[in-house]
This record gives structure tokens, C-alpha cells and sequence, in this order.
């Protein structure tokens, strides 16, 4: 038994943030395993005694240098990973975030190999985590229905 992110013993909470600005939606490339090399949202664990929306503008500021305004919960998944003999390897249930920027400079840090604005419609052009293009758009309706 394991309170790791790998082989855990309980499910982990984590955020994600479909950061919009003028057609465009933060990516970060994953520096590190599980799907590393991927494009994804920004996110990553809510932390002990820290709220899922504390979390993700920790996280944002973390990875990639941006003060986010949180706006309404455009989905929760889970996501459950097992290794060849059928053990959980990995265990997440993902509370994602339609935001928007607020401040600061780009730059990728921490857990992410590359961060980078990318329109919308070029997103599926990218080698993208399972399940991303579904989340923006969920986010984009989430943000259009909020406009109105």
C-alpha cells in the first residue's frame, strides 16, 4: 500500500484549467511520466487543506507564470490507469476549470516541458492527452453560455 501518485491507495484529486484569451487556450507539454511529452491543460494535485480553485491558480502560477480569474467547473472526469497485470497504476479524479488570464509572462516551469497559447482550432493538430478537445469545448460552452 502506497500514498504515492503511482500505485496509490487512495484516489488523488487533481485540477485542470482551459485557460481561454481571444480564441486561444493554454497548453503545457508534460515533462514528466505518466503521458509525458503530451500537450495538456495546465494542473496538476489539489494539495492537503487547499481548495480545488486555490489549486488550480497554485498550479497555473507554477507551471507557467500566469495569475488566472477561475471561473465555472467545465467537467470532471476520472482516470484510472492500470498496468499490465491489471493493478491501478495511476488513480485521478479531475475537477477542469474554464479560466481566464489575468496577468503575467509566459514561460513554462515546474512539471512542463513547453507551455504555449494555441488556437483552438489547431489544438487537434497536436499530440494531445486523451480526452483534451472534448474539455475545451465543454469549456467554450461554459464560457458562451456565460456571456450571454
Amino acid at each position: 500500500m502506497t500514498d504515492g501518485r503511482e500505485y496509490p491507495s487512495v484516489p488523488r484529486v487533481g485540477v485542470g484549467a482551459v485557460v481561454l484569451d481571444n480564441g486561444r487556450v493554454l497548453l503545457v507539454r508534460r515533462g514528466k511520466p505518466p503521458l509525458m511529452g503530451k500537450w495538456s491543460l495546465p494542473g496538476g494535485l489539489v494539495e492537503l487543506g487547499e481548495t480545488t480553485r486555490e489549486a488550480i491558480r497554485r498550479e497555473v502560477a507554477e507551471e507557467c507564470g500566469l495569475d488566472i480569474r477561475v471561473g465555472e467547473v467545465a467537467g470532471i472526469l476520472d482516470r484510472v490507469v492500470r498496468d499490465a497485470q491489471g493493478r491501478i497504476r495511476y488513480h485521478w479524479v479531475l475537477v477542469d476549470y474554464v479560466a481566464y488570464l489575468e496577468s503575467g509572462t509566459l514561460c513554462a516551469a515546474s512539471d512542463a516541458d513547453e507551455a504555449q497559447w494555441v488556437d483552438v482550432h489547431e489544438v487537434e493538430r497536436l499530440d494531445t492527452t486523451d480526452g483534451l478537445m472534448d474539455m475545451i469545448r465543454r469549456a467554450l460552452a461554459v464560457a458562451e453560455e456565460r456571456a450571454r
